[in-house]
């Protein structure tokens, strides 16, 4: 297994803390399954800790103060490292996905949120939360479209993304927010900074008709899965459950389109709506 990246505690305080517990555990010589077991975690949950791909609950770090005599340090910390901008039920994930190397998601219902435009991401919000004031759409479509700053870089993390006709064919916020959506879609894609894939109606029953599904890979860390409901979430590390995860998305790929074919159809779809929208 590669061994641990350097982070940089300046960061975000959960990089901090991750710094730390791989200092501190290092000074009393535990390796991280010996640090996990008195936790009842497994070491990759410790190495999840402190590469900072998981977030550190607030009864983990009174237990890891108690273990390494760190005096109440975690305990102190663990609170400003676990505000988030981001729905409790997300926060992790969110914070995972920014030091992925990999993510492959199926997306059932919307456009992935890493994909989404400014003014997709808008209509999204308001249709969550119709009653809002205009600053808290505002607050909530900047953490969107910060999420997807990751990519800005050329290379990482890959993206790939499987998503259902019906994400298409749905028209959030009107014809010319969609055509403005699915268009961005199809740029990133034609040049080659992600890969998306597109499962038709045609497709008929699949492995995922349960719901959404997202798979992250680490350099430094084993795989997660997150599946989301109706404002809920699971980030999971089981590698029994995070395999079982990743042969669904094979399975959803497998039935969808090419992604030469994908491009083809998200750019037409996105030339109909715009059409739609001159007068």
């Amino acid at each position: 297994m590669p061994g641990p990246k350097d982070l940089d505690p300046s960061t975000s305080p959960r990089a901090l803390l991750g710094a730390e517990l791989r200092f501190a555990r290092e000074k009393t010589g535990l390796t991280q399954d010996e640090l996990g077991q008195p936790l009842f975690v497994s070491g990759s949950f410790i190495g999840q800790l402190e590469s900072g791909t998981r977030r550190m609950h607030l009864e983990y770090a009174r237990q890891i103060d108690q273990i390494l005599g760190t005096e109440g340090f975690f305990s102190r910390n663990c609170v400003a490292a676990a505000k988030s901008k981001y729905p409790d039920h997300f926060a992790e994930a969110a914070e995972a996905e920014a030091v992925a190397t990999t993510i492959r998601e199926y997306a059932p219902l919307l456009i992935p949120g890493l994909l989404q435009t400014e003014a997709y991401a808008r209509a999204v919000f308001r249709a969550y939360q119709p009653t809002a004031p205009e600053a808290v759409i505002d607050e909530l479509v900047a953490a969107r479209l910060e999420r997807a700053q990751i990519l800005t870089d050329p290379t990482t993390p890959l993206l790939w993304a499987v998503i259902d006709e019906a994400v298409l064919r749905r028209e959030v916020g009107g014809a010319e927010v969609m055509a403005e959506a699915l268009a961005h879609i199809a740029a990133l894609g034609f040049r080659h900074r992600v890969i998306v894939q597109v499962l038709p109606f045609s497709a008929g029953g699949h492995a995922a008709l349960d719901g959404g599904l997202k798979l992250m890979a680490f350099a430094d860390a084993p795989p997660l899965a997150y599946v989301d409901g109706l404002g809920t979430g699971w980030l999971q590390d089981d590698p029994a459950t995070v395999a079982r995860h990743t042969l669904t998305y094979d399975l959803v790929g497998a039935s969808a389109l090419s992604p030469k074919q994908s491009l083809a159809l998200i750019e037409s779809v996105a030339e109909d709506y715009a059409h739609e929208d001159q007068p």
